[in-house]
């Protein structure tokens, strides 16, 4: 990969998680499941990575998904940028006070987001190999290239996602920098097929064009969506080309699209300014992934109306998988109860003439990470996802 000259001064290796010395063979990917199946999106409460890898195994058994947390409360480089950066190759990254920043050489805030890392991925190891453990599958989070580039600022301060060439490197970069992040993995979960699940919570707002400069007086030029759909086929055939036997889109939400959620009712199409741009904008953003090739696609439920759910419904016919973000996740309340939320997908399903023998492409979700929430309460969401499944896995049989 050769940096863009656009993308401030030449950048240092990085030192993102090494490869094992033996890595055992690269599992095929899994054939669908009879049943409707369940996982977390990731982000996990508190900071103990011990109890997060314990948890997750413990909650999600076969044929369910168990996942890598990770835990934003530790800090600096356990974020979503930071341990994403942490995977970036001939990239390196610092915090200023706008956020992270491309630089020149790594430096303290690298070493925290790679240590980070790295501890998971070997705190994992050991309570797979002392459990006696042998999940089948096993899932990672990252943020997709294009919204790490809107999350990332250059040398001068503004956001990479204004430079094409920045964009181009950064997408590059991450790229280049699976093949270590899968051997990690494979080495802590020997035989189970790796899913790769690329978070873009920003695209609506970089395909709409309303995220702001370094200034605030102005908002970045909207990406094409030629260029968009031509990144994520190439990154999500990187992501197979490093083992992982997956690749899964994530469009979840930002704090925008959340603050403007019911984009199913009448308002909507009435409302205009930035909210309706962003609304069309994620509403585009699903077709050009549908049309990247992923093998599943993950989006939170409360933002499709009835013309997302046709888009989704060819999906499920040609054999792509959908996540469905369905479980909220609030601070101090109790979730819904699962038949309201079985009923939130199987109206739709009924509408659209779905075959009830196609739920088992689907995969349930809290409709957000669960950072934000105390343990005890992720759990229930997360318990609550599985109950959810467990009754649409006895809809397909009846």
């Amino acid at each position: 990969m050769t940096p863009s000259p656009h993308a401030g001064p030449p950048a240092a290796t990085g030192s993102g998680p090494a490869p094992a010395n033996s890595v055992p063979p690269v599992p095929a990917a899994p054939a669908p499941p009879e049943s409707v199946t369940a996982t977390v999106l990731g982000p996990w409460p508190g900071t103990d990575p011990v109890e997060a890898a314990k948890v997750g195994l413990g909650l999600l058994p076969e044929p369910h998904l168990p996942a890598l947390a990770s835990l934003p409360a530790r800090g600096v480089g356990s974020d979503a940028v930071g341990r994403t950066a942490a995977l970036l190759v001939e990239m390196s990254v610092d915090v200023q006070p706008y956020g992270w920043r491309l630089v020149d050489r790594p430096g303290l805030d690298l070493r925290r987001a790679t240590s980070a890392l790295r501890t998971d991925a070997n705190v994992l190891a050991d309570v797979v190999g002392v459990g006696e453990l042998a999940p089948a599958e096993f899932k990672a989070h990252i943020m997709g290239p294009v919204s790490l580039a809107a999350a990332l600022h250059l040398h001068h301060g503004e956001r990479a996602l204004s430079d094409h060439g920045a964009r181009r490197d950064i997408a590059d970069s991450l790229a280049d920098g699976l093949a270590a992040h899968a051997a990690a993995l494979r080495a802590a979960v020997p035989g189970a097929a790796l899913t790769l699940q690329v978070d873009e919570p920003t695209v609506a707002r970089a395909l709409a064009g309303t995220i702001p400069t370094a200034s605030g007086y102005r908002t970045l030029r909207s990406i094409p969506g030629s260029e968009l759909r031509r990144v994520w086929t190439e990154f999500l055939d990187a992501a197979r080309a490093a083992s992982f036997s997956q690749a899964v889109l994530n469009l979840g939400r930002d704090g925008t699209l959340q603050a403007t959620s019911p984009a199913a009712g009448p308002a909507a199409a009435s409302e205009g300014g930035t909210a309706a741009a962003e609304r069309k904008a994620w509403r585009n953003a699903v077709g050009l992934a549908l049309e990247s090739g992923p093998d599943a696609l993950a989006v939170p439920l409360d933002l499709l109306d009835t013309g997302h759910w046709e888009q989704l419904a060819q999906a499920l016919e040609s054999g792509t998988g959908v996540w469905a973000g369905l479980v909220p996740a609030r601070p101090g309340q109790a979730p819904p109860s699962y038949a309201s939320l079985v009923e939130s997908i199987m109206v739709p399903w009924r509408g659209l003439g779905l075959d009830p023998a196609l739920l088992n492409q689907l995969r349930i979700t809290p409709a957000t990470g669960l950072a934000d929430v105390s343990p005890q309460e992720a759990r229930r969401v997360a318990e609550r996802s599985l109950e959810v499944a467990e009754e649409l896995t006895a809809i397909r049989y009846r």
